[in-house]
């Protein structure tokens, strides 16, 4: 079978053809100019000072040893550097809907006091090498008041539980409201009236790092009242106005440089308090300053995916239809709420009396925030190990029950289309589904047991505003201009082949300007995988301009050139667009020491038109490995008594290396919805998504147990066999 289904799809010239990033050659002979290979006259080196306990205030700082230090240019504290950083906590920088309100902001600076969990930054010193920077560190001298301190998110919402505020440990919103999120759908105890039998079970999931290859670094210069920031951001558009924001200085005023960064996965968007920290410095000591932070400082002071708490209960009729579905839930925000906390999953299912209440909550651990679909996985993770324990109680396929109950369009709520039927059945036809797994759940004989799982998805595939500037000159020679950055998915080839495709030339005539505010127009930025949908569209609006102009005024002559520019906001005219997705996974578990093993994996996608095969089948393999991750290994673990993280880094949290990996079979079906730069949709995030939903309900079939905890580690499996 091909790795792609395209009935009814016209080929296209460029788009649709394997093709390789413009930018391999610079990157695998290192040329390619990372923040860190930046070097300017005068650089100085900076160093943070951060936290050795969970909670505590600071009664004094001197810092006349580290101030003395030969090399040492400048220290700065929460003292004589209180700037605030916006993009820090989700409702410390932004301006209420209501100014009548009296709001509750918990205000994030790059240093606090008190403060609220182990890697929380103190000081920051400038020096004119590493050595004297991390020695001056040493010298400074720190009193501290250590405070009662609270690690789990339902244990913060007790009575005498330790407060991270005085207001209590339940995140404020945006708004500085103090209420769990509540979404209320139908009657859900009518429901459960309606059901023939009710379910109810309670899932975990860990903490897990970005962990991007790339650790934090931030190089900033002042040139009069210019900042020019080189620093590896996701989105430079969305980094220049933060720290503008929080400096205190217009737009235009900072100029953010990203030509090549080490990857992000969501926790490099906006700006950070690296870029602050390093602005801050540079000021003070008139000369460029380059911030680093350490892998152990990346781990714990730049935040990951939420842990949570999923208390489900499901009304289901014995022929298998859902009629309630009700979660209360809990997410440990660390003691910033930098994200929503939200945890997704059950509206991918056709039940009309759904109930959903989640509670943010404030603990003493490391920052909670965006990574790569940050609401889903772990929310996809309960909701479908609840709905596949219920479809094996009562006699059912999963699969056959999921396609029973899945969310469907209706007369209310249209689709730009729907291929969900046609993603499940394809991959289940693919890996060889009823063969593979057990209609009886661990009924495999011997300490070595097989079993298959499954899990399915839909996933947002908006569209939105993004900018592109293209400019041909008499040679026919086309330059687009594009505020995009390379975070992995190839964005910069991508802008390049959907400009070749739009122009009707070919992908060596379009030169790609990339990475630099001053040069660039505004992008949406590298999160949410709204790259090649958003500013992807602005690059054809761009190039139908030109090509306009071309026949209103023909070609330029000479040194004339010819410049067009696109700013759209389209919209789905009402309907819902997304992304589909369907995995099923095959494992082995050696029940005598815990251990599982991958033996076949098959992702099945639609992701609307595809623009470059090779990067997309690389970006859906890539996010599954991370959700493979998710579900077997990875996870910050914290002495409950000490309040110290035990597992920070690559090694203690047990990464997935090139031995662990399996073979990805990915599959995509193509469609063109109409709407998106030629159909294209949402292809990245989806694809770490359904991982742990479909690693955990294969080892329950292998097993013949349920494992409600995440990482499902050899502790977990073992007890579970005892």
């Amino acid at each position: 079978m091909s790795e792609f289904t395209r009935e009814g799809l016209a080929p296209l010239s460029t788009i649709g053809n394997d093709t390789p990033r413009i930018d391999a050659i610079e990157r695998v002979t290192g040329q390619a100019k990372y923040t860190r290979d930046w070097k300017l006259p005068g650089m100085l080196f900076g160093k943070v000072l951060r936290s050795p306990y969970p909670h505590a205030r600071l009664v004094s700082i001197d810092t006349s040893e580290a101030e003395a230090l030969p090399g040492v240019r400048s220290v700065i504290t929460y003292e004589n550097a209180q700037v605030v950083w916006g993009a820090g906590s989700v409702n410390g920088g932004r301006q209420y809907n209501d100014p009548t309100k009296e709001a509750t902001i918990h205000r994030r600076y790059i240093f606090n006091n008190p403060v609220r969990f182990v890697g929380d930054s103190i000081a920051a010193v400038a020096a004119t090498d590493r050595n004297i920077a991390e020695e001056a560190l040493a010298l400074i001298k720190v009193e501290y008041e250590e405070l009662p301190f609270v690690l789990d998110p339902e244990e913060a919402l007790e009575d005498g539980a330790p407060l991270v505020y005085e207001e209590g440990n339940l995140c404020p919103d945006f708004r500085g409201e103090f209420a769990p999120m509540i979404s209320d759908i139908g009657d859900v105890e009518a429901g459960f009236a309606e059901a023939d039998q009710i379910f109810e079970e309670r899932y975990e999931t860990g903490f897990i790092h970005n962990a991007q290859m790339e650790p934090r670094c931030s190089l900033a210069h002042w040139q009069g009242d210019k900042l020019a920031l080189y620093t590896p951001s996701q989105g430079i558009s969305n980094c220049r106005h933060d720290t503008a924001r929080d400096l205190g200085l217009e737009d235009h005023q900072v100029q953010v440089i990203t030509k090549y960064m080490g990857g992000g996965f969501g926790n490099k968007n906006q700006n950070q308090d690296a870029d602050l920290v390093a602005a801050t410095l540079s000021r003070r000591v008139g000369a460029p300053v380059m911030l680093e932070y350490s892998r152990r400082e990346d781990w714990l002071g730049v935040h990951g995916r939420w842990p949570t708490v999923q208390n489900y209960k499901i009304g289901v009729k014995d022929d298998g239809e859902v009629t309630a579905i009700q979660m209360h839930g809990y997410s440990g925000m660390g003691p910033y709420r930098k994200n929503s906390g939200g945890i997704s999953g059950m509206d991918a299912y056709g039940c009309p009396n759904r109930y959903r209440e989640i509670s943010p909550v404030y603990t003493n651990r490391t920052t909670s925030g965006n990574f790569r679909a940050p609401s889903e996985p772990h929310g996809f993770y309960g909701i479908e190990n609840m709905m596949d324990e219920v479809a094996y109680q009562i006699g059912l396929d999963p699969v056959e029950f999921t396609l029973k109950n899945m969310r469907r369009p209706t007369e209310e709520q249209q689709f730009t289309n729907y291929t969900l039927d046609e993603v499940i059945t394809t991959g289940a036809e693919r890996f060889n589904w009823q063969a593979r797994r057990k209609v009886i759940p661990g009924s495999d004989d011997g300490p070595i047991k097989r079993g298959a799982g499954f899990s399915f998805m839909m996933f947002r595939a908006g569209v939105g505003t993004s900018s592109a500037i293209v400019r041909v000159n008499a040679n026919e020679q086309y330059t687009l201009y594009v505020g995009v950055t390379d975070i992995g998915p190839g964005a910069k080839t991508t802008m390049g082949m959907i400009a070749a495709e739009a122009l009707g030339t070919s992908l060596s005539n379009v030169e790609v300007v990339w990475g630099d505010t001053d040069r660039c127009p505004y992008s949406v930025g590298e999160s949410g995988s709204r790259t090649t949908i958003m500013t992807g569209l602005a690059v054809v609006e761009a190039a139908e301009d030109l090509k306009r102009q071309i026949t209103d005024n023909g070609m330029p002559t000479g040194g004339d050139v010819l410049i067009a520019s696109a700013t759209p906001s389209p919209t789905t005219d009402g309907k819902t667009r997304q992304c589909f997705g369907s995995h099923f996974v095959e494992v082995e578990v050696d029940t005598r020491i815990g251990s599982t093993r991958i033996l076949k994996y098959t992702a099945s996608h639609e992701s609307g038109r595809i623009i470059n095969p090779s990067t997309a089948r690389d970006q859906i393999r890539g996010a599954t490995i991370q959700g493979i991750g998710q579900a077997i290994h990875e996870d910050l673990l914290y002495d409950p008594k000490s309040g110290q993280p035990l597992t920070p880094g690559y090694y203690r949290a047990r990464h997935l290396t090139h031995k662990d990996i399996p073979d990805i079979d990915v599959h995509f079906i193509e469609t063109d919805d109409g709407y998106g730069p030629f159909g294209a949709k949402t292809a990245g995030e989806s694809g770490i998504i359904l991982a742990p939903a479909a690693v955990a309900n294969a080892v329950a079939n292998a097993i013949g147990h349920r494992m409600t905890s995440l990482p499902i580690t050899r502790d977990k499996i073992l007890g579970a066999m005892a």
